[in-house]
């Protein structure tokens, strides 16, 4: 038939720290992280004669599926209509633990004369209840993974569809590309 093989323990005792190590390293492979607009609300208008600028709360939910907990530094994300910066939301500094959920509120500017630059398709947009925006920002922090702390940097592009009466997200699609900076 065939030789007899030796089973051996120091074998099988690699074998098995080699597999835990591979699945260890697969799953420490860092991910991006995503974000999905929630809702958003109308807070206030803002009278700076002759304009008019409109404050909003966007809420934000955001996955962090690292194994790592983060702390982000405070940033702006940019708010864009037909091409024209309308306005930017604030982020604030802070943190998130690993494998984690966070809804996060966002204090919004946006800027009525820039809207009112963009007057006929904004009416236009009123008129078929779907008006579509685009926001990006960076966002920049430190992942701490034992005793090593790495520098990240986080793009999110946005693309979103909302009805500009009542403020509903119809639809969105958001990209996330994720950067790690492995010198200190």
């Amino acid at each position: 038939m065939g030789k007899k093989v030796k089973w051996s323990w120091t074998s099988a005792f690699v074998g098995a720290a080699s597999a835990t190590a591979v699945a260890t390293l697969l799953s420490a492979r860092p991910k991006d992280p995503t974000f999905h607009l929630v809702s958003i609300k109308l807070t206030a208008f803002k009278l700076n004669l002759p304009h008019v600028d409109a404050e909003l709360i966007l809420t934000v939910h955001v996955t962090n599926p690292n194994i790592a907990p983060i702390h982000y530094g405070s940033t702006a994300m940019s708010i864009f209509y037909e091409g024209t910066l309308l306005g930017a939301a604030q982020v604030k500094a802070g943190s998130q633990r690993a494998r984690s959920c966070q809804v996060l509120k966002l204090p919004t500017r946006l800027d009525g004369v820039e809207l009112a630059h963009h007057a006929g398709k904004f009416f236009a947009d009123v008129a078929k209840r779907e008006m579509v925006l685009d926001a990006k920002v960076d966002i920049g922090g430190k992942a701490k993974v034992l005793w090593w702390g790495h520098r990240f940097k986080v793009h999110v592009d946005s693309h979103i569809t909302v009805d500009p009466i009542f403020l509903d997200v119809i639809d969105q699609e958001n990209r996330s590309q994720l950067e790690i900076f492995l010198a200190s």
